[in-house]
């Protein structure tokens, strides 16, 4: 019976691909490194909480709250946070008016935003570059190989050895750079998406918030037919 074939270590895999292989075994790790952040920081508890809209707004039916309810509003999720900016617009202001108070959650919004956007720039950079440095390492595999042929006018061959050391560089790091730059672009869609749908979500709650806290500020106009 024929003997299966000897699987290489990856030490061995590693040492084949030559140099170039270790830039990309970098974008490995943070790409890594990335994804498992994210889907730690992009939790639906982490961002949106639950039901907090809505106690936030039972919760100052009547006025804002005490600063120290309005801290623990803004350290529950982002949505808290962005909840919390309306709140403390009205504590902190005793003129504030609507327009000051939006301008505060706006505010409070583009500051959350980016922290949802945090490493994603990164790992779209990671999932472009990957199969650049494999192609670099393609490159140099060829180097080797050609370097690896007789000059013109010799009678000895090429160098075998050098010849299967550059098909090796060259194979290995363009596989490695695919393997790499697929699923970081996966995940950067992923991520990506996730974020948009937030977003969204975050600027509907702030909307419906805000209208609610319109009456509560201290500095809004008069209604029509009241008296200044």
């Amino acid at each position: 019976m024929p003997r299966p074939p000897e699987r290489k270590p990856v030490l061995s895999i590693i040492q084949a691909a030559g140099w170039p292989i270790w830039p990309l075994i970098l974008c490995s790790i943070l790409a890594l490194a990335f994804i498992i952040e994210r889907f730690i920081k992009l939790k639906s508890s982490r961002v949106l909480g639950s039901k907090l809209l809505e106690e936030a707004i039972g919760v100052s039916r009547k006025g804002v709250p005490a600063p120290d309810t309005v801290n623990q509003l803004a350290q529950h999720s982002a949505l808290g946070e962005v909840l919390a900016a309306g709140w403390r617009a009205i504590n902190n202001n005793p003129r504030c008016t609507p327009v000051e108070m939006r301008a505060a959650m706006e505010t409070a919004g583009r500051g959350v935003a980016h922290q949802l956007e945090r490493y994603l720039p990164a790992l779209a950079t990671i999932a472009s570059a990957a199969p650049l440095l494999g192609l670099l390492g393609t490159v140099i595999g060829m180097i080797e190989i050609f370097g690896s042929q007789a000059p013109a006018g010799s009678l000895s061959g090429g160098n075998p050895a050098q010849l299967a050391h550059g098909i090796s560089i060259a194979l290995y790091n363009t596989a490695f750079g695919l393997i790499i730059a697929i699923p970081a672009l996966i995940f950067w869609r992923y991520f990506r998406a996730r974020v948009d749908g937030y977003i969204l979500e975050l600027e509907m709650a702030a909307e419906r918030f805000a209208r609610h806290l319109e009456p509560l500020c201290p500095g809004r106009a008069p209604a029509d037919g009241a008296r200044p």
